[in-house]
């Protein structure tokens, strides 16, 4: 075997879920800027995906790969922890970021749209988590989920994400539990990082007024960047060695109020 080969067998290997853009795609270039091997997951976005993988093995030789699965498919879902494991033959972080958002008026609501985001958010996070758990003990590695804002603060006509994603954060103090102690189980919720796309556009007057109005609530007045979660989540599965159970709010401020 070459010493190429050895440097990729030794190096540690994160695994990300929804990692081919945003925020995912953030903190996966930060993974592999720190020496990380990264296996990026993706759904529908498989030009984004195959587009960072290219641009980080250009960095790296043979660092990064994708797969794709969709989470709310139990079939594709059940045989991804054994892809990802064929990737490098080893894991030491596991990102659960992949998420589906959007509207459920309480009247409205179905049972389809309770399943999607439930098993996008929450049921997919929990599975990855119990079947690459051997591995990840065996590495003393991490896990560290991608939680909310509106875990805490539900987000009126979201209930069925908000409920999703409190559920994230429940499960997280629970996987510490039942991980400790050779793994950590950590959260990141994000606050205002991107714009919502009702104020994407600056040309319009009322968007102006109404990014104002939003940084009004943030003590530190002004929007995050991917870059702050990224950094969050890295401290998290990397640095914090004596920290589990914990969901560390990046929002500026905005939950006090």
């Amino acid at each position: 075997m070459n010493s190429s080969a050895n440097t990729q067998t030794e190096a540690r290997v994160c695994f990300l879920t929804g990692a081919s853009k945003r925020l995912g795609a953030s903190t996966a270039r930060k993974f592999h800027a720190e020496g990380f091997n990264v296996i990026i997951h993706f759904n529908n976005s498989r030009r984004e995906a195959e587009s960072l993988v290219a641009q980080l093995n250009a960095l790296r030789e043979g660092s990064a790969k994708s797969l794709q699965a969709d989470l709310t498919d139990r079939e594709q879902l059940e045989s991804l922890p054994n892809q990802v494991l064929g990737c490098y033959h080893r894991l030491d972080v596991l990102v659960n970021n992949a998420s589906s958002f959007y509207p459920t008026p309480l009247q409205e609501c179905s049972n389809e749209q309770w399943d999607d985001l439930i098993d996008s958010n929450l049921r997919a996070a929990f599975y990855l988590s119990q079947q690459l758990a051997p591995e990840l003990t065996r590495r003393a590695g991490s896990v560290v989920n991608m939680v909310d804002t509106h875990a805490d603060s539900p987000l009126k006509g979201f209930p069925i994400y908000s409920i999703a994603k409190a559920g994230v954060k429940a499960m997280t103090k629970s996987l510490a539990k039942e991980l400790a102690p050779r793994v950590r189980v950590n959260g990141v919720s994000p606050g205002a990082i991107l714009w919502p796309p009702s104020l994407e556009d600056e040309s319009k007057p009322e968007v102006l007024l109404g990014r104002e109005k939003m940084l009004e609530t943030i003590p530190l007045r002004a929007l995050g960047d991917p870059q702050n979660i990224a950094d969050t989540v890295f401290f998290l599965a990397n640095d914090a060695c004596y920290v589990t159970g914990q969901t560390i709010r990046v929002d500026g401020g905005r939950y006090l109020g």
